[in-house]
């Protein structure tokens, strides 16, 4: 057990580190603006490119049987230094939207070979507690996409400075993969190509609902990843100025998104404890209230704005581990990792339209109102989850703990 845990722990600092690539270019987004003019769309538009290679990384991956037929370790590897490449390219030489797109896109894809291959190697090391070590992998992705605020929070780069630093983390993580890592006992059993297991995630009753619950999550995640720095930094403008409890929006930002790893770490020990299915519902019933009311703290005082979103911080992401942990058990051994891909592909899918639906509604509505339409995501996913709870396949959960 000795062993298992400090593979969570180097794999988890290799998480941590490639997925700093992932927010790099939104948390310099306020430099991107001023110097290219960038527009709404354009904003998003850096954010969305990342979405969209990732989701073509995934899909090709899961249609090729990728994770399965070939080392999960050298796939790590090989995305996080291909990521961290295109990144420094647009800190190097790009001055536009346009290659900025094309080179975001780029990391996405190869992040694709970052974040998939990362849980099934977990799995391998645990079957007991899986929840909770999954849970702490997901923790350290969410420090990860943190990463980028922080730097400009605590240091005076420009913004090719900042993805410097992303990449060059990136590369690290690499390193621990390469030179640390290794496969568990726990190892599935190999696998043959077949392009129809891509859709197995859909075939049987429990991975479809689980992978119904994921969307709802999704729908809610990366769009609240997304904006809430534009949020909170709009907030304290109609404020009148001042600080979060001593923060900027950059620091409060990283704050709010770093500490969800908390709730990675206590959702995976409730849902190994009470169940999958528990907790799953009550974390998207906590972060879908949030979103629906963050938006009435607007302008008001900064420390309540704070407050409020550090739970949605939290609650958020508590349940993402679950989602694939679920999938871990209720997927054919031999291509759990098709089947986590897969997963990950339709989810983030999603997570262009909720991302892309924001800046719309802030012209509109305002952000008084803005969030508000992300709760429609948790709302579903805990109706699809409750499904999944009263179900046969649910007793494969948590060694029966639905």
């Amino acid at each position: 057990m000795a062993a298992a845990w400090r593979q969570l722990i180097l794999l988890s600092l290799a998480e941590l580190l490639a997925l700093s690539l992932w927010f790099s270019a939104s948390a310099v987004l306020p430099a991107l603006q001023r110097e290219w003019g960038l527009g709404d769309g354009g904003r998003a538009g850096l954010t969305i490119a990342v979405q969209a290679g990732f989701i073509v990384g995934t899909l090709a991956s899961a249609l090729t049987n990728l994770p399965d037929v070939m080392s999960a370790r050298a796939l790590m590897v090989i995305g996080a230094t291909l990521g961290a490449l295109a990144n420094s390219a647009l800190a190097l030489w790009v001055g536009s939207l346009t290659p900025a797109l094309a080179l975001r896109f780029a990391t996405g894809v190869c992040l694709a070979g970052a974040y998939p291959p990362a849980m099934k190697i977990m799995a391998t090391w645990f079957r007991e507690g899986r929840g909770l070590a999954i849970g702490v992998l997901i923790g350290a992705l969410t420090v990860g996409s943190a990463t980028p605020h922080l730097i400009p929070a605590v240091t005076t780069l420009n913004w090719r400075g900042t993805l410097l630093v992303a990449s060059a983390l990136a590369l690290a993580g690499a390193g621990v993969v390469l030179f640390f890592v290794g496969d568990g006992p726990h190892r599935f059993p190999s696998a043959r190509f077949d392009v129809r297991m891509a859709a197995a995630v859909f075939r049987e009753r429990g991975p479809r609902l689980a992978c119904f619950g994921y969307l709802g999550h999704m729908w809610e995640l990366y769009a609240m990843w997304t904006w809430i720095a534009a949020f909170l930094a709009a907030s304290l403008e109609v404020h009148g100025g001042g600080s979060y409890l001593g923060l900027g929006p950059s620091g409060a930002t990283f704050l709010v998104v770093a500490l969800g790893a908390l709730g990675c770490w206590a959702g995976g020990v409730a849902s190994d404890r009470w169940g999958r299915t528990a907790l799953t519902m009550v974390a998207m019933a906590l972060s879908g209230a949030c979103a629906a009311v963050i938006g009435l703290t607007f302008g008001g005082p900064p420390s309540l704005t704070l407050l409020v979103a550090v739970l949605w911080g939290i609650t958020v992401i508590a349940d993402s581990a679950q989602f694939s942990t679920a999938i871990t058990e209720l997927s054919p051994p031999a291509y759990v990792g098709t089947a986590l891909t897969a997963q990950t592909c339709i989810g983030f899918a999603l997570t262009m339209a909720s991302i892309w639906l924001v800046p719309p509604l802030v012209t509109r509505v305002g952000w008084r109102w803005a969030f508000a339409v992300l709760a429609m995501g948790p709302v579903l996913g805990v109706v699809a989850m409750g499904r999944l709870r009263g179900s046969a396949e649910a007793a494969k959960l948590a060694g029966g703990r639905r």
